[in-house]
């Protein structure tokens, strides 16, 4: 029968193990570095991962095109080169469906040199292939948001040509996958959008 000094005991050698076996598990935080895995090309603009498949990522870049990998960044493969345009402003993988990815195009960052873009192009086969879905004329998407349960709506911001006054700038909206979209909300000819969040 055990008496109330060995459960004590018991008790404080049980909350010691647990606190060794703790400590065993913490990562040695001074041995972890930042290291480059790529992809090899000019400046990344946007990157996106795929909910629940931590070894699969998107990368643009400002005039380089998408890159994907399937191994966590072991290796990269370019899947937008045959498109007409190579810079990217803004990807977007849909919760829902990880087939789903949209790419906004042209560089949103304002510097001295901006790469123009070419609308919002759609992939319904995760990367394989892509299809222009309007915003032609918008001239750099600087942010694509998918609704979290229904992958038709889709929201995308453009900041416009940047170097003078247009109408084809602001907030887009569309309801059935791209094929019609409708400017939500517009300021003036002068000002455009380059972030946009949605509440999941």
């Amino acid at each position: 029968m055990l008496t109330k000094y060995k459960i004590i005991l018991l008790s404080l050698t049980s909350v010691f193990l647990l606190v060794a076996s703790v400590q065993a598990q913490q990562p040695n935080t001074d041995a972890m570095r930042w290291r480059y895995i790529g992809p090899v090309g000019n400046r990344t603009t946007s990157v996106v991962g795929v909910p629940g498949q931590p070894y699969i990522y998107y990368a643009g870049s400002a005039s380089g095109g998408i890159f994907k990998t399937t191994d966590g960044g072991i290796h990269w493969e370019p899947i937008f080169d045959s498109q007409p345009v190579s810079s990217i402003g803004s990807l977007a993988v849909a919760p829902s469906d990880p087939n789903i990815v949209w790419a906004g195009t042209g560089e949103a960052w304002i510097r001295s040199h901006i790469s123009v873009g070419q609308g919002s192009y759609k992939s319904s086969d995760a990367g394989k292939t892509w299809k222009l879905m309007g915003l032609d004329n918008t001239g750099r998407i600087g942010h694509v948001v998918i609704n979290p349960k229904n992958p038709d709506i889709v929201m995308a911001c453009a900041v416009g040509h940047a170097y003078g006054p247009q109408q084809e700038r602001g907030v887009f909206r569309s309801t059935d996958g791209g094929k019609k979209w409708f400017c939500v909300f517009f300021i003036v000819e002068n000002s455009g959008f380059s972030v946009l969040v949605m509440d999941q």
